[in-house]
């Protein structure tokens, strides 16, 4: 089901907020990706949790680097989360050659082709493998960032656009998937990319007083 982003949930543990979520299949069903400010699940209390934060998988027009600023803003407002970035990730996976799994170029292409409400093979398997060695409960996989005018609206400004999802570690099961668009800036304006990336904290770490 599609709703517009919420800021709450009915508990903190992981099992409430998936019970908000339908029965899950392993690909893209027909139902098409949300747009701007919509998003489908709901996002559980992440505070005590350990998640991996993946690198953008694909950037689309964007000035800056949406990987810094989604680090910085995540980790500044959601000091309760255990954060696990890529370069933590990378540097387990160089000491574990055998594990083949990576964090970039991973096959995300479903997400941006209709509902996907749980990941299969070869994503989940990755996903899987990387969440085994350091621990993690989750993984934020942010799917895309671009910079794109909304497709309702033809004389709307390009904005920059975030496209993520929230994948529960063990079993694959997408908790959250949503779009967040940020303000009305230039391309090369940075406040484009900090906005969008506000906005996406906002969504994830409902929690937490603005």
């Amino acid at each position: 089901m599609m709703r517009k982003s919420m800021r709450h949930t009915t508990g903190s543990r992981w099992g409430p907020a998936l019970l908000l979520v339908s029965p899950l299949s392993a690909c893209g069903g027909t139902t098409p990706p949300p747009e701007p400010g919509q998003s489908r699940g709901v996002p559980p209390d992440l505070r005590g949790r350990r998640v991996i934060l993946l690198p953008v998988q694909r950037v689309v027009g964007v000035a800056g680097d949406p990987d810094a600023e989604l680090a910085f803003t995540l980790r500044d407002r959601g000091r309760e989360v255990d954060w696990i970035l890529s370069g933590e990730v990378s540097r387990v996976l160089a000491r574990s050659p055998a594990i083949q799994t990576q964090i970039t170029g991973l096959p995300v292409g479903l997400f941006l082709q209709g509902e996907v409400q749980r990941i299969g093979d070869p994503l989940f398997g990755q996903i899987r493998r990387m969440a085994a060695l350091v621990a993690a409960d989750a993984v934020l996989l942010p799917v895309r960032a671009s910079f794109e005018r909304d497709s309702r609206d033809s004389g709307a400004s390009p904005r920059v656009r975030f496209t993520a999802a929230l994948v529960e570690a063990r079993s694959g099961r997408v908790v959250w998937f949503g779009v967040e668009e940020g303000g009305d800036f230039p391309r090369e304006d940075p406040r484009g990319l900090a906005s969008a990336v506000e906005c996406l904290a906002r969504t994830l770490l409902w929690y937490v007083p603005t």
